[in-house]
Order: structure tokens, then sequence, then C-alpha cells
């Protein structure tokens, strides 16, 4: 049976009401139905098609009954939910590169960007509350229109923040 297609990433946090901000508030994404299960948590979708059981699994821990969630994924200290560990990034198509600029500097939120000529891809790489390094990838074409309007030569080549 062939893999065909990613299902969800599950991100566990200290801080579910960040990562909630994050997801919903900059990225976009919809929090949606989620199993009743014993641990805190939201799932988030990609518009209103709840179909495909989310996109991002949100995990929380519950600090006064954390037992749920050890039964259920398995412990981890919690000095080690920081970062991506050795998943190193995830990844989605984009568009609308400009109003997710504007999102990310009014959450005073840091990211890189720069792009890939080879792809027609403008690249945004920003870390959610977790440590998470997220990827955005827009058309190139914005990034351009977004330069010549500017007057900026090759600024979408730079590292921004």
């Amino acid at each position: 049976m062939p893999i065909s297609k990613l299902a969800h990433f599950s991100v566990r946090t200290t801080d579910l009401v960040a990562s909630r901000r994050f997801y919903s508030g900059i990225l976009g994404f919809k929090e949606g139905f989620r199993p009743p299960f014993k641990f805190p948590g939201a799932w988030m979708y990609l518009g209103g098609d709840e179909a495909d059981h989310g996109v991002v699994h949100l995990i929380a821990i519950d600090e006064n009954d954390p037992q749920g969630l050890i039964e259920y994924l398995g412990d981890k200290d919690a000095s080690s939910l920081n970062g991506s560990a050795a998943v190193d990034h995830l990844a989605f198509l984009a568009t609308d590169l400009q109003g997710m600029l504007e999102k990310l500097n009014n959450a005073g939120s840091e990211y890189r960007q720069r792009t890939v000529p080879s792809l027609g891809l403008h690249q945004v790489f920003v870390e959610d509350p977790s440590g998470v390094t997220i990827e955005l990838n827009f058309p190139s074409e914005e990034a351009a229109a977004r330069d010549a309007a500017s007057g900026a030569p090759n600024a979408s080549s730079r590292d921004s923040l």
C-alpha cells in the first residue's frame, strides 16, 4: 500500500494558547473538530473541510494531569519540546506574500526570506511558538512584483529581521 500524502503533523507544545494564535492568526488555519482525547490540544484545518482530520495537531501537556497524554503518546521530557528536534522544518505552499509579511511584522515574529529562482519560489522561514521551523513557499512573482513596486533592487534575496 503506497503512501499517498502527508496526513498531518503534530506539535507537542507547552503553550497551547500561543500555538493556536500562531497557526490560526498568522498562518490562517481554522480550528475544528478534535476527538475527546484525555489531554488538551487542538486540530487545525485548511479552510472549512474537516474530512482530512486536520493538517496540524497541537498536543498540549496538562501539568496537573499528564497521564492521559503519557498513556496515548508516551512521555517526553518538557525540555526536549523546543525546536524541530530531528525534523528540520515543515513546508507549505502559500499565496499573498505581502499579507503574510504584514501579519508576521504585526505579530513581532522574526523571519527569514529568500527567493530560489530555479524553483520559482520565494521562501519565508518562521518559527512557531514551540520553536518548530515553518517554511512558507510563495510564487516568486509575488516577491518580484513587491520589489518592483518598492523600487528595492533584489530585496527578495535579503533576510528580514
